[in-house]
C-alpha cells in the first residue's frame, strides 16, 4: 500500500500508485479501486480525480512524463558553447574554444549520467513507459497525449544537436532518441536486462555515437 508523504498532493498519490501497479501488474491491473487500494485513499477516491480509464491513463503519462524529467535532470545536460563569448568555428560550426565543462565531452557526460542513473535507480518507469506506449498504439486518443507529452524531451535534444554542431539536427536528434530507446528497452525487458551497461561504457556509446553524427574533428576526436 502507498503511503502518503509530507508534501504529497492527493493527484501525486493517485497516479504514482498507478504507475506502482503498471510496474507490478501491467496494464490488466491498473484499475480505479486498485489504484484506491493501493495509494491507501477511501474507495471512490481515483474515479473522482480522474473518471473515466481515458483520464486516468492520460494522468498517469503526465505523471510518468514528470518523473521522467527528474530523472533524466535536463539541466545537467549542456549546450555546448554556453556563457562563452563566441570563438573561431570550423567543420559545420562547432565552437572550438568550448571549455571542458560546456563543450560535447561535457554533453557526452551528462548523457550517459542521465541514462545510467535511469536504468539501474529507475527501472520501473520504463516498464511503465513501455506499458503505456502499447496502449496508446490501440487508443488513437491516447496516441496523441503520449506524443505530446514526449515533444517535451525530443525538442530539447534537437536543440543540443543544433548547438554541438548538427547539420541535421532533427535527424541527429532522432538517431540519439533511437539508440538510447533500444538501450532502454534491451536493459529493461531485453537480453541485457541482467548486464546494464556502467556509466563509462555509455559515455564511449554516446562518444562513438556522436562521432559518426558530427565528425571526428575538433573536442570529439
Amino acid at each position: 500500500m502507498a503511503t502518503r508523504t509530507t508534501g504529497t498532493s492527493r493527484a501525486d498519490l493517485i497516479t504514482d500508485a498507478a504507475l506502482a501497479l503498471l510496474a507490478e501488474r501491467g496494464m490488466r491491473g491498473l484499475t480505479h479501486r486498485a489504484v484506491d487500494e493501493r495509494a491507501g485513499l477511501p474507495q471512490g477516491s481515483t474515479s473522482n480525480y480522474a473518471r473515466t480509464r481515458q483520464s486516468l491513463l492520460e494522468a498517469t503519462v503526465r505523471r510518468l512524463a514528470e518523473r521522467e524529467v527528474r530523472v533524466l535532470a535536463p539541466g545537467e545536460l549542456p549546450v555546448p558553447g554556453a556563457g562563452q563569448a563566441p570563438g573561431p568555428r570550423t567543420g559545420r560550426g562547432r565552437d572550438t574554444q568550448n571549455g571542458p565543462h560546456t563543450g560535447p565531452e561535457a554533453l557526452i557526460a551528462g548523457l550517459a549520467l542521465a541514462l545510467h542513473r535511469y536504468l539501474t535507480r529507475h527501472p520501473e518507469l520504463l516498464v511503465c513507459r513501455y506499458e503505456l506506449a502499447l496502449e496508446a498504439t490501440r487508443r488513437p486518443e491516447l496516441r496523441e497525449f503520449f506524443d505530446a507529452t514526449g515533444r517535451q524531451f525530443r525538442e530539447p535534444l534537437t536543440a543540443l544537436m543544433t548547438a554541438a554542431g548538427s547539420a541535421e539536427p532533427e535527424r541527429h536528434a532522432l538517431s540519439l532518441v533511437a539508440w538510447c530507446e533500444g538501450l532502454m528497452f534491451s536493459c529493461a525487458a531485453g537480453s541485457y536486462h541482467q548486464s546494464v551497461p556502467t556509466e563509462e561504457e555509455l559515455r564511449t556509446g554516446f562518444a562513438e555515437l556522436l562521432r559518426g553524427m558530427l565528425g571526428s574533428d575538433g573536442a570529439l576526436r
